[in-house]
């Protein structure tokens, strides 16, 4: 039996380099820390943790739903002609 085998996964370079930071200050490598996750998950016979399912207020569930739409296309993005006139108009939705 081999004592290592290899895993191959593709993240995010802003993801890996954040995770590496934080996996270095407790001393370990994003190795080591995925092998404490299986270890775990194995000891646990599940993820170690909980899976759930983001609780939004409907204000921002408003937002995510407006952001899928203008990356859809299904709504034009709101463009303004000054920095002033983007702050007016969030002044104006504060009141």
């Amino acid at each position: 039996m081999a004592k290592t085998a290899n895993i191959n996964i593709r993240i995010e370079p802003e993801t890996k380099a954040t995770a590496e930071k934080l996996f270095s200050s407790f001393g370990i490598t994003i190795t080591d820390a995925i092998n404490i996750f299986l270890h775990k998950s194995i000891m646990e016979g599940g993820l170690p943790f909980e899976l759930k399912q983001p609780n939004f207020n409907s204000e921002t569930k408003a937002a995510i739903n407006e952001a899928k739409m203008i990356m859809s296309g299904k709504l034009p993005a709101k463009r303004y002609n000054s920095v002033n006139e983007l702050f007016d108009e969030l002044n104006r939705e504060d009141d």
